[in-house]
């Protein structure tokens, strides 16, 4: 897509919990200077009503000088996302999030807007959809969405909050073995480990990592021969590189 404007966090809040807080530079790169407006889907939230999910968003979007509205709150959600100036997709569990876009019929709109250059913010479950599918999600599948098809704004998967942290005693499976019988299962489907703290940076053809990672040393690469980690400020070629194209989304 050469036209695509993304912004790919793996997390929301910095160590010291500031909602947005360290994406800021990235956000004002993508987004220009204020004022601005900028639609947000909360359907992410489980637990956190959208209402208060959205104006937790405006309150941390606002000292950038951006306006926030939420798609919930739209008499007509598609004709929202097909107006919108930018789309911004908040995290929480992706299956309840996929089923809300299918639901609600704006899974293909919000892949056109961004394959148009609508700048795109996705964060945690946000950026996982911004993949080919959901399957490289952490969350427990609480609901059933029609499809694991996601958005397919990268040709890659996001494994968002990627730690090597394994806890003294802990038996299952580490993220890195979970990952790794990913591609194992989707050959020519690689994944990017993203730790917290790290984002992708997306402009067309130039995709790279931005930010510093804080729960592991690097990002995690798998399904690349030859290659196992990347750091910030690397160019991700050698993932679309490695990706196979892409089938037809499910209806």
């Amino acid at each position: 897509m050469p036209h695509t404007r993304l912004l790919l966090l793996s997390n929301s809040t910095d160590a010291e919990g500031r909602y947005l807080h360290h994406a800021a530079a990235e956000l004002r790169d993508l987004l220009g200077e204020g004022p601005r407006e900028i639609l947000f889907v909360p359907y992410a939230g489980v637990t956190i009503s959208w209402e208060r999910y959205a104006e937790r968003t405006r309150e941390a979007l606002a000292p950038l000088g951006y306006r926030v509205t939420s798609v919930h709150e739209a008499p007509d959600r598609e004709a929202a996302v097909r107006a919108a100036a930018a789309i911004a997709v908040g995290g929480g569990n992706t299956f309840h999030l996929l089923r809300a876009l299918y639901a609600h019929g704006l899974v293909e709109a919000v892949r056109e807007r961004a394959a148009a250059g609508v700048p795109y913010v996705g964060w945690s479950a946000g950026s996982v959809v911004a993949c080919p599918t959901m399957r490289t999600t952490n969350d427990m599948p609480i609901v059933e969405p029609p499809s694991l098809a996601a958005l397919g704004l990268v040709p890659f998967q996001i494994n968002a909050h990627y730690t090597t942290f394994h806890p003294p005693g802990f038996r299952g499976e580490t993220r890195a073995e979970r990952l790794a019988e990913f591609v194992a299962a989707n050959p020519g489907v690689p994944v990017l480990g993203l730790p917290e703290g790290m984002m992708v940076r997306v402009r067309g053809d130039d995709v790279r990592l931005a930010g510093t990672p804080t729960s592991a040393p690097a990002a995690a690469v798998f399904g690349v021969p030859g290659v196992s980690e990347a750091p910030a400020g690397e160019r991700l070629d050698f993932l679309r590189a490695s990706a196979r194209p892409r089938a037809a989304p499910a209806p």
